[in-house]
Parts: C-alpha cells; structure tokens; sequence
C-alpha cells in the first residue's frame, strides 16, 4: 500500500512569493536601520566640527587679546 501525495503547483510560487516578501522586508529594516545609524553618527561629527570651530575662534581671540595687551604687532594675513 502506497500513499500519494500530490503537490499543489500552485503553493510553490505562494511560498516563493512569501520568502522573497519576508526577504525584503529585512533587507529593508537593514537599510533603514543603517541609514538611522549614519545619520546619527553624522550628527555627532557635525556637532564636533561647530565645537572645534567655536574653539578656534576663542583661541583666536584670546590670542588676539594678548598681543593686544603687549603691544605686539598683529601679523597679517
């Protein structure tokens, strides 16, 4: 006694069409995921630039300041 299975052929492209929906959807949490990620660390070195930047022009200024308190000849630029 043998016992038949058949095989819908129309179930195949349905999980086919499954995985490869299921498949996308990762792929696409991935890329979202990862692009949220630049974005923050873009962010951050942003932030930085505008902090060094600022940091800069302090020094730039208490520079400034002190030669003009010594007298000191501005170079120029």
């Amino acid at each position: 006694m043998t016992i038949e299975t058949s095989v819908d052929s129309t179930a195949q492209p349905a999980v086919e069409s499954a995985s490869i929906g299921e498949l996308t959807s990762l792929i696409q949490g991935v890329l979202a995921q990862t692009q949220d990620r630049f974005q923050h660390m873009s962010d951050q070195i942003i932030r930085r630039i505008d902090d060094m930047t600022k940091r800069i022009d302090d020094l730039e200024k208490n520079i400034n300041d002190l030669m003009t308190q010594n007298q000191v000849d501005q170079p120029t630029l």
